[in-house]
């Protein structure tokens, strides 16, 4: 049965939701006792996954896949979708009021990801921020062998504490990789792809002005942050996402005219440079580390 908030754009399958409705999700996966992974679509994931069939693989065992990329609600708006700004969440601002969540909901948080030393310092800034809060954490600079004594040994600390959500930030497509390889060995009820979401926490990388968030220009802070590391997502992968979306709007408008519907006029009038500025405002948190 398709979900009500469920759209399909740029090839993709989206959810629209906030952060009170994913918060609610989460604590229904808790009381239902199932195991669901709710990701996340940006525009650097939408280019690996038309990329890379395991990221396709990954998105298929997905309960939900919200939106963290302002550009994407854009879209989804340009092609009559009824998303709202708020509907784009990224954890830079998820991460707050999902900790507020656990310590209510008495939920135990695992964090997986980042290098040796930053998610201990992310942990304790949110223990102080929210006393009572239960998160336990691992580095995510481990052997990927899914039979690697390391990755054992992660799964084993994870499963021993038992955590009601688990956070997986070693950027994409690494995490996905991960994830969809330990699956079936992982206990626990929701399982969030949280990119560098401990190293903003932590103070490692910058967290880019919230108002820019809204914009849609969080790509052009960390663009000028990191231009060594970023420059291609965000200068050269925008050519191949463009052409998806003038795919996209060109069958919006010929399934609009054969259901004799009126078609906004600039949804048939974007001009490609126009296309590739939208595929540049990409205000996401998965990071693609080096591992």
């Amino acid at each position: 049965m398709k979900k009500q908030s469920s759209y399909k754009l740029l090839g993709v399958t989206v959810d629209a939701l906030s952060i009170p409705e994913l918060n609610a999700l989460i604590e229904k996966s808790i009381q239902k006792n199932k195991k669901w992974i709710i990701a996340n679509h940006n525009l650097h994931s939408l280019y690996l996954f038309h990329k890379n069939p395991k990221m396709q693989a990954f998105y298929a065992k997905a309960e939900y896949t919200h939106i963290d990329s302002m550009p994407l609600v854009f879209i989804g708006k340009l092609l009559g979708f009824p998303m709202k700004r708020e509907q784009r969440v990224t954890y830079a601002d998820w991460i707050w009021p999902l900790m507020e969540e656990a310590v209510n909901k008495g939920w135990r948080v695992f964090y997986l990801g980042s290098k040796p030393g930053v998610a201990e310092e992310g942990a304790s800034i949110l223990r102080q921020r929210f006393p009572g809060l239960q998160i336990a954490c691992a580095h995510g600079y481990i052997d990927m062998d899914k039979d690697s004594q390391e990755n054992l040994s992660t799964l084993a600390a994870i499963n021993a504490y038992k955590p009601h959500v688990l956070m997986v930030g070693m950027g994409m497509p690494r995490q996905e990789d991960w994830i969809s390889e330990n699956l079936e060995h992982i206990q626990t009820n929701t399982i969030l792809t949280c990119g560098a979401c401990i190293d903003y926490v932590a103070g490692v990388i910058p967290t880019p002005p919230r108002w820019m968030g809204k914009m849609g220009l969080e790509w052009l802070y960390r663009l000028l942050s990191e231009p060594r590391r970023l420059w291609s997502r965000y200068l050269l992968e925008p050519w191949f996402l463009s052409t998806l979306l003038l795919r996209e709007i060109w069958n919006f408008r010929n399934s609009s005219d054969g259901g004799n519907k009126k078609v906004k006029s600039f949804s048939i009038r974007l001009k490609p440079k126009k296309a590739i500025l939208i595929m540049q405002q990409s205000g996401t948190l998965s990071e693609q580390k080096k591992y």
